[in-house]
């Protein structure tokens, strides 16, 4: 039977857990935060006072701080392409009424879509930022898509979501922790609270990937293997201010993350580490000939790429964005 095939009856026989998931790792609307709850609310009497205060604390963040910040909002606001990529996957069918896996990311969506708002009011309250240059960048990364590398398999885009969705609950939280340490709490709230989503989308999508590795071990251990070979690239590998190539901004965004600890090629290693425990790779038994040798490939590679991090040397030049004036940060 074609691999296509195999993979989407996986797909259909986990159906009746789906709504179980979201009840699991999704909020309410009504329930879950939402932007206002972290922003100055224009109806209020003190919504002058509250913007202020936001402004003169802006003012103490340095210029790497709000490179990463912007990147990090306008990965957050190209959600239309990650929800249009996984509403194509095999298996989650968003046509004929739907099925639960489209409900899934339906929902997801509209959590995630949260995150983007929250920063891209924050970016323009603060002052600090040219949001035409921010909001150009953003036009153009939905513009220019992205091709992750999954095609349709929903192996592979469950691997690729579980290793971002750990990825951003790294970035955010770390985000918030500087904010905190720059005398800036309410950002560091904001960030804080993002971060607290990403990563129970994380157990989510990983938890999927869990819940696959049990019906299908030998070809979830293979395509697990061939992500992590070709490694995970990020949704913002085309990233470009207005005028520039594709993905022109991305290397010296990632730069800015690295100087400032906020993404780092450390994190990359550990995130493999903690899908591997995550998963039980070194427990998972019936595999195949060419499952046990994608295993052995899996569970050798954080050694190995842990010593290529260790030479890799990070660039100490700041470069100058169009979205951030340097005569307005530290």
């Amino acid at each position: 039977m074609p691999q296509k095939n195999v993979r989407l009856e996986v797909m259909q026989q986990l159906e009746p857990k789906v709504n179980g998931f979201i009840d699991d790792f999704l909020i309410p609307v009504d329930e879950i935060w939402q932007p206002t709850d972290f922003l100055p609310n224009s109806q209020k009497e003190s919504f002058f006072d509250e913007v202020t205060e936001l402004r003169e604390l802006a003012k103490e963040l340095p210029y790497d701080f709000w490179v990463v910040l912007v990147g990090d909002t306008v990965t957050e606001e190209a959600l239309p392409t990650y929800e249009s990529w996984l509403m194509d996957v095999e298996g989650i069918n968003q046509h004929d009424g739907g099925t639960p896996w489209s409900k899934w990311v339906r929902y997801w969506t509209g959590e995630e879509n949260r995150h983007g708002d929250t920063l891209n009011k924050y970016l323009y309250l603060s002052g600090r930022v040219d949001m035409i240059e921010v909001e150009r960048t953003t036009h153009h990364l939905i513009n220019d898509g992205f091709d992750i590398g999954t095609d349709r398999d929903p192996y592979k885009n469950f691997v690729y979501t579980s290793f971002q969705e750990l990825a951003t609950y790294i970035s955010h939280n770390r985000v918030a922790k500087l904010a905190r340490n720059y005398g800036n709490k309410s950002l560091a709230k904001m960030c804080k609270i993002i971060s607290g989503d990403e990563m129970r989308h994380f157990n989510a999508y990983s938890t999927f990937v869990h819940e696959i590795f049990k019906i299908d071990p030998s070809n979830m251990m293979i395509a697990f293997k061939d992500m992590m070979k070709h490694k995970i690239v990020m949704p913002a590998m085309f990233l470009r201010e207005s005028g520039d190539s594709l993905g022109a901004a991305f290397d010296e965004f990632s730069q800015a993350a690295q100087r400032i600890g906020v993404y780092t090629g450390q994190d990359y290693v550990d995130i493999m580490k903690r899908l591997i425990k995550r998963w039980e790779i070194d427990k998972i038994e019936g595999l195949t000939d060419e499952a046990e040798k994608a295993r052995d490939f899996v569970m050798k590679l954080p050694a190995r790429m842990e010593r290529v991090n260790q030479r890799i040397k990070i660039s100490q030049k700041i470069t100058h964005f169009k979205w951030v004036n340097p005569a307005l940060t530290k």
